[in-house]
């Protein structure tokens, strides 16, 4: 219904306010008490010396699950969009640093990511976002419609045999949160960067199914549609010939 939709991007947008509000208080955490504040679910087996990418959504405080991982000893090389103001980024840069992490910019990123995980080393991506279609996005469905996402992770894993694991942030009572890991991704060699990507998404949808209201609702997740769809899209969407070509891609 109506009042239900209203509902939950209030609550959307409550949930975003107490995520930059907790990274703002954030400095306060510290590798001994943050475990008072965020409950780090149990990390899936991996190959010693294994390397891995953290998929990521923005679910919930998915700052402080960056964060947690950082103090757990799971720190790596992430890559931040650049604010439009560019005096912010110093600023976040702070913060999102200070369990460990090394963030990177947007430009040439990617490869800095592969050489991370090449090295053994770790890296976490937000991949929930829609993007361009183009030669870095694959066509997934999302709630039953077609949406174009990066295909970043899909690529690394491929290229470096790094273990793809999913996660969200929920949150708990009196302010605390729960960190959940979900069973790595593994397709095998011959997986197309689309089935790499659509079943990291599948393995999250029924969170928001559940609990929609954690998720950012207001980022527009279907900007893109077909000319005929089969189903109705959100007003902001648009016709597209690139991504009807992606959707019609085996």
């Amino acid at each position: 219904s109506a009042s239900e939709k209203r509902r939950i991007v209030r609550e959307s947008y409550q949930h975003f306010a107490q995520t930059m509000l907790d990274l703002m208080w954030s400095p306060r955490l510290t590798r001994e008490n943050f475990s008072r504040y965020i409950d780090l679910g149990e990390f899936p087996e991996l190959a010693p010396n294994q390397s891995g990418i953290v998929v990521c959504y923005h679910y919930s405080n998915f700052e402080w699950l960056s964060l947690g991982c950082g103090f757990f000893g799971r720190t790596g090389t992430i890559v931040a969009q650049e604010f439009k103001n560019p005096l912010l980024d110093p600023i976040f840069r702070r913060w999102r640093e200070q369990s460990g992490h090394s963030f990177t910019a947007r430009t040439g990123g990617i490869l800095r990511l592969f050489k991370t995980l090449r090295r053994g080393g770790w890296t976490a991506m937000l991949v929930d976002l829609t993007v361009f279609p183009g030669a870095s996005a694959v066509a997934i469905r999302c709630f039953g419609l077609g949406t174009s996402v990066t295909s970043a992770h899909a690529w690394l894993q491929q290229r470096s045999g790094a273990a793809l694991i999913p996660a969200h942030c929920e949150p708990l009572p009196r302010g605390r949160y729960r960190v959940v890991f979900h069973p790595p991704i593994d397709l095998g060699p011959n997986a197309t960067p689309r089935e790499i990507a659509q079943a990291c998404w599948d393995s999250f949808e029924p969170i928001v199914r559940a609990r929609p209201g954690p998720w950012l609702w207001m980022y527009k997740h279907w900007r893109y549609r077909p000319k005929n769809p089969d189903r109705t899209y959100p007003f902001y969407s648009w016709a597209n010939a690139k991504f009807e070509g992606m959707l019609a891609q085996k």
